[in-house]
């Protein structure tokens, strides 16, 4: 497996924007500083919350090109987008991006939340074939920066 970090985007609290950054403290058994979750304001927090939140460039190279739907800049709420990694071969591993060591969670199918947010209809159905990505969890803190290699280990 040849993975990349291709994007990074937290949001400050639920419903807020996508916000795309260059680089992100990754906290062990908590998420991403500065988003969200971390800080326990997303929408599903207390119901239903990833610590970090994954989706392939792949799939969403595939919306854009036969929807035309805009996912390139955070529309699609997922934490990390990577490129050559196929996210469902990551269950029950660990692996290493920059500093930290996460592991996979569990899948994350989009919800109409998603759809309702960015006024696009048809995202969530788009997303949910199979390119709603997946949840993980921090093992290891450290920084995490666009461009960085996803290593198993």
């Amino acid at each position: 497996m040849t993975g990349i970090v291709e994007d990074i985007f937290i949001a400050s609290e639920g419903g807020h924007d996508m916000g795309r950054v260059a680089k992100v403290e990754a906290v062990a058994h908590a998420g991403l500083r500065g988003d969200r979750y971390l800080r326990r304001l997303g929408y599903w927090s207390g119901v239903d919350e990833c610590e970090v939140t994954w989706i392939e460039a792949e799939g969403l190279d595939e919306i854009t090109a036969t929807t035309g739907l805009s996912v390139r800049n955070g529309e699609h709420r997922r934490n990390i987008v990577t490129r050559g990694v196929r996210l469902h071969e990551l269950e029950g591993k660990q692996f290493s991006i920059g500093e930290a060591v996460l592991e996979y969670d569990r899948p994350r199918p989009p919800c109409s939340y998603i759809q309702s947010l960015t006024q696009q209809p048809g995202l969530t159905k788009a997303l949910s074939k199979g390119r709603g990505g997946i949840c993980v969890r921090v093992v290891k803190p450290g920084l995490i920066r666009r461009g960085d290699a996803i290593t198993l280990l």
